[in-house]
């Protein structure tokens, strides 16, 4: 065997010459990315832990908090917030409703809520079952 190195250094010393900078770029064997524009943004979940009493109250904090947030944060998925047990995040219960309506809308009130549908902010749009 020509090089009785461990495999990490041969590989290491492959990769050093591979690389940009000796001869310059023509010479590497590393080519630049493909993409020229920069990736779509992504949606990421942030997990925050807090006590209640029982599942009906840690609901009605749950909601407070992503209703606050919500308003610090305008770009934040509201319809997205879930809630779950902190040691079972595969059992995740939504906290709004977000059912679609006529023109796009979501309807952003609680969850299981009775009755009428209707579009976020004040005079918003109307659908469903009436009260």
């Amino acid at each position: 065997m020509r090089d009785n190195r461990t495999p990490h250094w041969r590989q290491r010393r492959l990769v050093s010459g591979l690389a940009p900078g000796r001869g310059g770029p023509e010479e590497s064997g590393i080519a630049p990315p493909r993409r020229a524009v920069s990736r779509p943004p992504r949606f990421f979940t942030v997990h925050l832990g807090f006590e209640a009493a029982g599942p009906a109250d840690a609901r009605e904090l749950a909601v407070g908090y992503a209703e606050a947030l919500s308003l610090l944060r305008p770009e934040l998925a509201l319809g997205a917030a879930a809630l779950s047990p902190a040691d079972a995040w595969h059992r995740a219960e939504r906290l709004f409703c977000g059912a679609i309506g006529p023109d796009g809308e979501r309807c952003a009130d609680v969850a299981d809520h009775p009755g009428f549908h209707h579009a976020p902010g004040l005079g918003g749009l109307g659908w469903g079952d009436g009260d």
